[in-house]
């Protein structure tokens, strides 16, 4: 069986070469390269194409969710892994609205990294398990009436569009999924912001993970 390929990026060498040694040692893994910076990912990534890249959530020259929201749209099946050292759950919807399947935190790299990967790789999505704690109540809370979120009805497509937006799928992937055209898509986007009041993608992803239309993990 071919191995996964993996791209790692991220500013600090020392950190990166610790990941780097955990990849070794996980039969079926490949580093095939590395890069210090979002911008040196994306120049990377037009020689060597990978199954899957790691990549900091924050670099220098171009941050790492501004690098996957490219990788995204250019190479839209290779799968994302984002590392952080942020545990606020803000940080969470702005990855997996930039297309990333899984967010795991710095401090559980040694120990979570290789189920990360295994889970991403068969199509789950994966959150480090202190913040997916964090996430259960978050919607715990909203469903048990403490955060109100604005009600409007959606549309069976608006909520149909709603979840492949929660799932990283960007409009020409949902218009594909679909069967209808990217523009459609793009409106029915919007609409959906303005009946749910809110101003950006990662408040709509939100808004899908605490009323159910996706799912932490698949």
């Amino acid at each position: 069986m071919e191995p996964i390929q993996v791209i790692l990026a991220d500013d600090h060498v020392m950190f990166r070469q610790g990941i780097k040694r955990i990849l070794d040692d996980m039969r079926g893994v490949k580093v095939i390269g590395e890069a210090g910076d979002g911008l040196e990912l994306l120049s990377l990534m037009r020689e060597i194409r990978p199954h899957m890249v790691i990549l900091d959530i924050s670099m220098p020259r171009l941050r790492g969710l501004e690098a996957a929201r490219e990788i995204k749209t250019v190479y839209p099946d290779v799968k994302i892994l984002i590392l952080s050292m942020h545990k606020n759950t803000e940080y969470f919807y702005n990855a997996i609205s930039s297309g990333a399947e899984g967010y795991l935190l710095k401090e559980d790299a040694d120990r979570e990294l290789v189920s990360a990967i295994e889970k991403i790789q068969h199509g789950e999505r994966y959150v480090s398990p202190i913040l997916s704690a964090e996430l259960t109540r978050d919607m715990i809370e909203l469903r048990g009436g403490h955060r109100r979120v604005p009600e409007q009805s959606l549309s069976t497509r608006e909520k149909e569009i709603l979840k492949l937006v929660a799932e990283g799928k960007t409009s020409a992937e949902a218009a594909e999924l679909l069967c209808i055209s990217i523009r459609t898509v793009q409106n029915h986007r919007a609409n959906i912001m303005k009946k749910l009041r809110v101003k950006n993608t990662a408040d709509l992803v939100r808004y899908a993970f605490r009323k159910g239309y996706a799912s932490i993990l698949n």
